[in-house]
């Protein structure tokens, strides 16, 4: 009867503290960030600290291959230049002279200037080709940016979620490894079966090893980070934010709404409609190109003679002469019928994946738009039942023993329950800021509102 009554009056000291940190953990949902325990402080610092819009910021200036993506909008500006240039004239210039063939006082001298002229819209078609060229550019480059955007703000979801979990697992460890001293002194009393203790030390040990594993998955996202924002293997990142219902951001009230702002503000969208001006534009300038060509010309000439066999001598004649014409090619054989006919092609071409991609732009915005209120809907179940309920059974369950009604491997069971649904709340946490983010990307807003950082 001694062991018993000692065994759960110490128990009882821990389960007090185990409890409290349960409601400390659910009391910190809606308010004040929870002080961190010593493993998970590590990788925080609120103020200092970078939040996930500090990264997204950073990757914009620093990534590489957003930089790389950023030169084909000035390749593409240069190209639209060259397109507007008109052809350059030509000057001819020719003299002969008698003086190898035995008539040296024989010479001619001609100037010409040609300037073509592009005939049907050549030109006009071809700065089209090179505008809509530009804004593939700038819609693919934008494109780029959405996409790292996931990339960085997916990465910082997963070190939230690792970092929660982390800390959740360590405050449990560090309680365990309190009991587990206790009931090691009272072993060597004689007070406590080995057993129990052993039990304990297994618990100690296991959430030991998951909080190792919990280290490597923050590292590695931290990690991944790093290289998607350009910065330094060896520059420190400490995380800012946390998991609470106010971390999502703003998204829209209606699936409609959501769709008819994704089909405005896509880049990827906007990348297939300039495709499709693209191909109408080369399409006619396929067309242009059975229209021939003229070419203005006129020349200048000066020449002089002798002719020594005369009656009366040596006689000089020299002369001058201007000359006018023009160049025309005939289309007789090459209409340019092989271009015209794949340039038409690549319209219908252009249509059909425009076509395409809206169709799979609404099905992410409709995915995105229903996980999100799904992931509302189980947050909200969860916290009022699952973690309340959790919390209140411990609570139970440690006023049980106190009377003697239950094991140690009762409470040791129960915690695990308790960690489990600490875990698949992260886990329903996380995917509740995926599926924000998700729609955001989705719809084109999280990259609009970062515009002005991040060009």
């Amino acid at each position: 009867m001694r062991r018993r009554l000692f065994l759960r009056s110490g128990t009882f000291i821990v389960l007090v503290a185990f409890s409290g940190f349960i409601a400390a953990r659910a009391a910190a949902q809606t308010s004040q960030p929870l002080a961190l325990s010593t493993d998970a402080a590590a990788y925080v610092d609120n103020a200092r600290g970078s939040s996930a819009i500090d990264l997204v910021r950073r990757a914009a200036t620093s990534n590489r291959s957003l930089a790389a993506s950023r030169l084909n909008v000035e390749r593409a500006q240069a190209r639209l230049a060259q397109a507007q240039l008109y052809p350059n004239p030509s000057l001819d210039l020719e003299h002969t002279t008698g003086k190898f063939t035995g008539a040296p006082d024989e010479h001619e001298s001609t100037a010409g200037f040609s300037f073509p002229l592009e005939l049907g819209g050549k030109r006009r078609s071809r700065i089209d080709i090179a505008r809509a060229e530009l804004d593939i550019a700038r819609a693919e480059f934008a494109e780029r940016q959405r996409q790292l955007t996931n990339d960085v703000l997916t990465a910082y979801v997963e070190a939230l979620a690792s970092l929660r979990e982390l800390d959740t697992t360590a405050r449990l460890n560090e309680l365990d490894v309190e009991t587990g001293g206790y009931l090691e002194k009272r072993v060597k009393e004689g007070d406590v079966a080995p057993l129990e203790l052993q039990l304990v030390r297994v618990e100690i040990d296991r959430l030991r090893s998951r909080r190792e594993l919990l280290k490597g998955r923050l590292d590695a996202a931290i990690i991944r980070l790093k290289a998607l924002t350009g910065i330094a293997p060896e520059e420190q990142v400490r995380l800012r934010e946390g998991f609470t219902p106010g971390d999502v951001l703003g998204v829209s009230t209606t699936v409609e709404d959501a769709v008819t702002r994704a089909l405005a503000n896509r880049p990827d969208i906007a990348a297939a409609r300039a495709n499709e001006r693209a191909a109408e534009a080369t399409l006619r300038l396929a067309r242009a190109g059975a229209v021939p060509d003229v070419t203005p010309f006129g020349r200048f000439s000066s020449s002089s003679s002798a002719f020594d066999d005369t009656p009366i001598g040596k006689l000089t004649d020299r002369s001058k002469s201007i000359g006018f014409g023009v160049s025309i090619a005939l289309p007789i054989f090459n209409r340019n019928q092989g271009a015209r006919a794949e340039a038409s092609a690549a319209v219908t071409q252009a249509q059909q994946e425009r076509g395409y991609l809206e169709t799979t732009v609404r099905a992410e915005v409709e995915s995105a738009f229903r996980r999100l209120r799904s992931t509302d809907s189980a947050l909200a179940t969860f916290e009022s039942g699952v973690i309340a309920r959790s919390t209140e059974n411990l609570r139970t369950l440690r006023a049980a023993y106190q009377l003697g009604e239950y094991r140690i491997t009762d409470l040791i069971a129960e915690q695990r329950r308790v960690v489990d649904a600490e875990r698949e709340y992260t886990e329903i946490l996380a995917e509740r800021y995926r599926a924000a983010i998700d729609l955001q990307l989705a719809t084109g807003d999280l990259l609009t509102a970062g515009k002005g950082t991040t060009e």
